[in-house]
């Protein structure tokens, strides 16, 4: 029976009289049709009844709805009548009843939090949506509270409370460290459901201060943190030893041992609890006890099982998960947790209640006028729900009466129908856990009857198979259907025919007298209309000789026959498959009109055949076995390479072409598949053969064009598959005749070496291009675009000849032409070569240099004339150079940079500069001979910037309530200081920062005595400099004031300094503390939130070099010492040099400055020597008459333990300012360092922007460029960082 039919996914109108229709009329899935009914809104989209929406965003509400005609739309709010025309911040989306509030631009989310209901509304009813609740998501802050740190006794149980705020939706809860890492749990350390971290029993490893919880908001994208908790767990023996301290003897041994507990709940509390769930959510039970050994948890129901496959375990089995529970899940659970020592239980009393769901849910009616039909409304739920209805959105008690509706319960009863009493109806299903919301309409048609079948179709069918004659239909009220056969053929009656409730005519068994029109009536009390089809009947399709079995030996050929009869009025189409699949892509097989070969068969051709016949109508197959056996033994055929031709023979001399024929020998059982032919030139290169053509292998002559003056000799090489054969024995000689050469050399260039000459040169002619004797060379130029007549020479043996007294760089036609005793080759052609390049004439003009910011300078120019430059223009080169810094007004060594700029640019850019410096530059144009004269010296000057850190940060003179702080100016003003800011805050034990206090220091001071502090405090301090500009990079350090006049003792890194390059860095520190300290590094790039890369410094050693730096970046850096509780120094902020431009040639290359380093290096050792020998013989000298006259305890000279050196004054040092040199591995008594601060520094001679630092610390430097000095400023020292450099200063 044919009384359902599916829809296209292509039709999404047409749902809804699929899903939702069950009434006394069917409304055919017609698009046209469907387009032109009436029908009353049906509500096809809206926003979820409970919507959490991100107050960040545009509120969508979502309400579609379809109908005819289209429906209009309008909205309450809270119950009242929403005006969206008065509210600018609302708009609804066209044909839509969508509304899209603007928060994104000025409104607030919190302004529209309420109840919505869309109404859809056309003149057959109106449909209403869900309550739509409107609540912005809220991701609310911590609230503050004072965290004590838990004191725990190892094995005691421990909860840790998150409390998280409270937010919406509700957070997701975690547990991380101060890395950002999850903390680890099991059986004994798990979060329960409510955030907590409960510790079934604690261990030592458990001591730690960055127990953070964690909540993670998902609606708005956002984490709140709480703050650390710390938990210190005491151990046996460690709580001994502080009773031992504090007690009497008598009292040392009150601290119980580590004992095994029985488990207790830690949650849920009590015996007994109560749980209340909803069918169709998840139900989650928790246990976590307490007890050591850790206990185990075991899950039960009293009275029955656990449901299969809805169950499952969670939290190390701790929290039972029941999904899609239902009322039979409600009972008693019992979870029982148990150790070595004993058990505990708790009982958890589940019901499972339930909010509305369908039973039956009210359906679309569509009914004919005078027809009775039912709207039914069945839910369940706990506890029951109550039913009400509405008629178009009104409750129906206050709704316009209808006298064919009538209410009861739960049905709505409809009786002698109308079409006004078409409307959408509404059933409200609800209790305490929620309620249901149905819209179902009643469309009351009076439509004529209309068939849908397109009329004359044709149906073709096969003989003896059924036939389906359609006759799709409508009308309202229902029509009535007959079936005619032939123009004036009376009503088909009869067991015959089947006729079904769609129209549709059966013909259970068609045979030819069936063929025929047919003619579909259909008829209500509002029309009649008919509609004919034709129905042909085709003759079966037969296979008439089908294939048959086989049995075929290997190698052999086998046929398959497969004869076929069709209708004459069908196409048929063969296909063949073995084993039910594709004919393998073999070209041993053949497809034939009525038959499948295979040629050669093999063992892998066994199998089933199968040939398929297809019409349009009909299939038909049959099938045969192939069966293939070994074929009779054969002798071994013997593979093997060809013999080679013999017999040959030249015939048909002529001058440019020969005849070659041979006999081929022997094939091996391997047919030859092609002949190469070689030649041999006994004249020009006797004993040598080349390649000359080849030949398939059934050609035994060949045609061979031959060249003019060459002594030929040929011979013949047979290939098969298996490899080459020996060539043959070579042919007789024969010499063709001279004759003019057929070619011109090839690469003629022009290109001078001089500026006043042009050198030509060529390719060489080989032997056999000559074509005869006396080969020579005819070389012509003259130079283009002047009215000059060619200039030629006749050389031979040679490949190059120069033009001398040219032109500087001047265009000349050259060409080269082959010639010999018989005459000379074609014309060649010409080819353009210039004379020799010399140096430009002119300088660039009009230079203009416009300073960008304090490190980037544009410099422009106007071009040379073309003419000037005498050459090819390879571009520009600008050398530019820092004159002296305006800050220090001291003079630098000259070192000259250079930025070369290809082609004709008249512009660039200049990277890398200093601020508040004077700088000068020229520049250069430059051709493939080299650069011209340099512009005339162009000054600009860099703004100011922001200042490097200050050199150096001392902490000195700790008292009660004061300190000392001493500093040097940055090493790096670049501009005029205006100040110093220094900012400081106390520490607290758990690393907590206090209030921040900002000092501003005048810009002459270099030290401040800080009073009115607390005393034993630590106080952490950040020091930078400003310009005008605005403030460096800040260096940090920490003190503590002390408490009754005794230094405390603890262990501190301070003075962390930095040395950067271009790519590396040198970092450098002082420790106090305990000795054997393993000390590692911390770097990242300056305000990036990426964690902290770590390096591990290989022994004690208090320097490291951080390597892979990219250049032009700030860096932040700290140091730690392993096994201090995390104890780490504070922050640096260091840059590394930009990436430099091209410089000019190193003068530490040049062979002069190696004579005169070499000579001053035999100078100091001659000078060493001679003061050796007086040192040797008791004499005075400047160092040891400074050591004698300062008898510091302090100044020591060489230790032999240690290597260190004493302080030593530098013979520079004594002539400008008579300061002592610090000693390389001693410090002074404060612990600091001072970085090295001259302007004189062995940095200005390297080539990056700082110095660079071998892996050790040691300097590595390479002089380039003039050094100009003018005295140091002030009184700087230039102290020795390191022994290494204190020794390089006493030499």
């Amino acid at each position: 029976m044919m009384k359902k039919k599916s829809i296209p996914a292509s039709k999404p109108f047409l749902i809804l009289f699929l899903c939702q229709m069950i009434s006394a009329l069917d409304v055919p899935l017609d698009s046209k049709l469907l387009e032109e009914l009436s029908q009353p809104p049906t509500i096809t989209h809206q926003s979820p009844k409970d919507y959490i929406v991100d107050p960040r965003e545009n509120i969508v509400i979502q309400c579609e709805a379809k109908g005819k005609p289209p429906p209009s739309f309008s909205w309450t709010r809270n119950g009242t009548h929403f005006d969206i025309d008065k509210d600018a911040q609302v708009t609804m989306k066209p044909n839509s009843g969508t509304l899209v509030i603007n928060i994104m631009n000025g409104g607030k989310a919190e302004a529209y939090e309420g109840v919505y209901q869309c109404t859809a509304r056309n003149e057959r009813g109106a449909a209403i949506s869900n309550n739509i609740v409107i609540r912005p998501s809220r991701s609310p802050l911590w609230t503050k509270e004072k965290l004590e740190p838990h004191q725990v006794r190892e094995g005691d149980s421990l909860v840790l409370h998150c409390r998280p705020p409270v937010g919406l939706p509700p957070p997701i809860i975690f547990w991380m460290d101060n890395a950002f890492q999850r903390l680890p749990q099991s059986e004994r350390v798990s979060q329960g459901l409510n955030g907590d971290l409960y510790f079934s029993n604690v261990q030592p490893e458990d001591t730690r201060e960055d127990y953070i919880c964690y909540a993670r908001f998902n609606h708005t994208q956002t984490i709140q943190q709480k703050q650390p908790i710390s938990v210190k767990v005491f151990s046996l023996d460690s709580l001994n030893d502080t009773i031992a301290a504090n007690l009497s003897d008598t009292d040392i041994y009150g601290a119980k041992p580590v004992t095994e507990r029985q488990p207790v709940l830690l949650t849920p509390t009590g015996s007994t609890s109560t749980k209340v769930e909803l069918r169709g959510n998840v139900l989650l039970l928790e246990c976590i006890a307490a007890g050591l050994p850790t206990p185990v948890i075991r899950w039960i129901k009293e009275g029955g099982e656990l449901p299969a496959n809805r169950t499952f375990f969670e939290n190390f089995k701790k929290t039972l998960k029941i999904i899609d529970v239902s009322e039979a899940d409600s009972g008693n659970y019992k979870c029982i947790a148990r150790n070595t020592l004993g058990s505990v239980h708790h009982v958890i009393s589940v019901t499972v209640k339930a909010a509305p769901y369908w039973i039956t849910a009210p359906r679309n009616l569509v009914l004919s006028p005078g027809e009775d039909g039912t709207l039914i409304c069945r839910a369940n739920g706990n506890p029951k729900p109550s039913i009400s209805w509405l008629a178009n959105g009104v409750p129906i008690a206050i709704a316009p009466e209808d006298p064919s509706r009538k209410v009861d319960g739960d049905t709505i009863i409809f009786s002698h129908v109308q079409e006004r009493s078409s409307a959408v109806y509404q059933c409200n299903a609800s209790n305490e856990y929620g309620y249901l919301l149905a819209n179902a309409f009643v469309n009351v048609l009076a439509e004529p009857p209309r068939i849908l079948t397109p009329a004359n179709k044709l149906y073709q069918v096969i003989a003896d198979s059924p036939a389906l004659l359609d006759c799709a239909y409508f009308g309202s009220p229902k029509p009535e259907i007959e079936w005619f056969k032939g123009v004036k053929g009376s009503i088909l009656r009869g067991n015959e025919y089947v006729f079904h409730d769609n129209g549709t005519l059966e013909i259970p068994v068609a045979q030819k007298d069936s063929t025929g029109t047919y003619t579909c009536v259909a008829r209500n009390e509002l029309g009649k209309i008919q509609n004919e089809v034709h129905l042909e009947i085709k003759d079966p399709t037969m296979i008439i000789k089908q294939p048959e079995y086989k049995v075929v030996q290997r190698y052999g050929q086998v046929s398959f026959e497969c004869i076929i009869k069709h209708d004459s009025t069908l196409l048929p189409t063969v296909i063949w498959l073995k084993d039910n699949d594709e004919l393998p892509d073999d070209e041993r097989f053949l497809v034939g009109k009525d038959n499948l070969t295979i040629m050669n068969v093999t063992d892998k051709d066994d199998g089933t055949y199968t040939c398929i016949v297809n019409t349009t109508l009909d299939s038909v197959s049959a099938s045969a076995v192939l069966t293939v056996v070994a074929a009779p033994p054969t002798p071994a055929i013997i593979y093997a390479r060809p013999n080679p031709p013999f017999d040959l023979e030249l015939t048909g001399q002529l001058e440019r072409s020969i005849e070659l024929s041979w006999i081929p020998g022997d094939e091996n059982n391997s047919p030859i598949t092609h002949f190469v032919i070689e030649y041999e030139d006994g004249l020009h290169e006797p004993g040598v053969w080349h390649y000359q053509t080849e030949v398939p292998g059934t050609q035994t002559t060949v045609q061979l064009k031959l060249s003019p003056y060459v002594n030929y000799s040929f011979r013949v090489v047979a290939v098969n598959k298996i490899g080459r054969s020996q060539p043959s024995e070579p042919s007789e000689q024969y010499l063709t005749k001279s004759a003019s050469p057929d070619e011109n050399p090839a690469n003629v260039q022009g290109i001078g070496s001089e500026p006043d000459n042009l050198v030509i040169t060529w390719e060489s002619l080989k032997g056999f291009q000559s074509n005869g004797p006396g080969l020579q060379y005819k070389v012509s130029w003259r130079q283009k675009d002047v009215d000059d007549e060619w200039t030629s020479v006749i050389v031979a043996n040679v490949s190059k000849y120069i033009v001398s007294g040219t032109p500087t760089f001047v265009p000349y036609e050259i060409k080269v032409q082959a010639l010999n005793d018989l005459g000379y080759a074609p014309e060649p052609s010409e080819v353009i070569g210039h004379s020799g390049e010399d140096l430009p004439m002119v300088a660039p003009g009009n230079v203009q240099v416009h300073v960008i910011n304090s490190t980037l300078a544009k410099v422009h120019w106007d071009p040379v004339p073309l003419k000037t430059v005498r050459g090819h223009l390879q571009g520009y080169k600008v050398y530019y150079w820092k004159v002296q810094s305006l800050s220090r007004r001291s003079r630098r060594h000259v070192e000259k940079k250079i930025l070369t700029f290809r082609g004709n640019k008249t512009f660039g850019m200049l990277p890398g500069l200093e601020p508040y410096s004077s700088y000068k530059l020229n520049v250069r144009v430059v051709n493939g001979k080299g650069e011209g004269p340099a512009s005339p010296d162009k000054v600009f000057k860099t703004p100011e910037g922001v200042p490097s850190s200050p050199s150096y940060l001392k902490i000195t003179n700790p008292t009660l309530d004061s300190l000392t702080l001493e500093w040097g100016s940055p090493t790096h003003p670049n501009g005029v200081l205006t100040s110093y800011i220094l900012k400081f805050q106390p520490i607290n034990n758990t690393h907590e920062l206090g209030p921040l206090v900002e000092i501003r220091i005048p810009a002459n001071e270099s030290s401040l005595i800080l009073k009115n502090l607390n005393y034993s405090t630590r106080y952490k301090f950040y020091f930078n400099a400003q310009t005008s500009v605005g403030s460096g990079s800040q260096i940090t350090e920490e003190a503590v004031t002390i408490m009754d006049e005794v230094q405390p003792l603890y262990p501190r890194i301070r003075n962390v300094t930095t040395a950067a390059a271009e790519t590396y860095a040198n970092i450098s520190w002082e420790y106090e503390g305990p000795d054997h300290a393993n000390f590692y590094v911390e770097y990242g790039v300056a305000g990036s939130k990426e964690d902290w890369k770590k390096e591990i410094v290989n022994g004690s050693r208090s320097f490291f070099v951080l390597k892979g730096l990219t250049p032009g970046t700030a860096y932040k850096v700290r140091v730690g010492a392993e096994g201090l509780s995390g104890f780490r120094s504070s922050e640096d902020v260091f840059e590394t040099g930009p990436a430099m431009a091209s410089r000019q040639v190193d003068i530490a290359t040049q062979g002069w400055f190696i004579g005169l380093m070499c000579a001053v290096a035999l100078l100091i050792l001659i000078l060493l020597i001679v003061c050796f020998i007086r040192r040797n013989k008791g004499g005075k000298y400047p160092v040891k008459e400074k050591e004698d006259a300062h008898a510091d305890p302090e100044i020591q000279p060489m230790k032999e333990d240690d290597g260190t050196f004493g302080e030593y004054r530098s013979l520079e040092s004594d002539a400008e300012d008579h300061k002592p040199l610090k000693k390389g591995s001693r410090t002074p008594s404060d612990r600091t360092v001072k970085k090295e601060d001259s302007d004189d520094s062995l940095v200005d001679y390297g080539e990056g922007v700082n110095g660079q630092f071998n892996e050790d610390g040691s300097f590595i430097g390479q002089y380039s460029g003039k050094k100009e000095k003018e005295p140091a400023e002030g009184n700087e020292s230039s102290e020795a960082p390191s022994p290494v450099n204190a020794m390089n200063s006493f030499v």
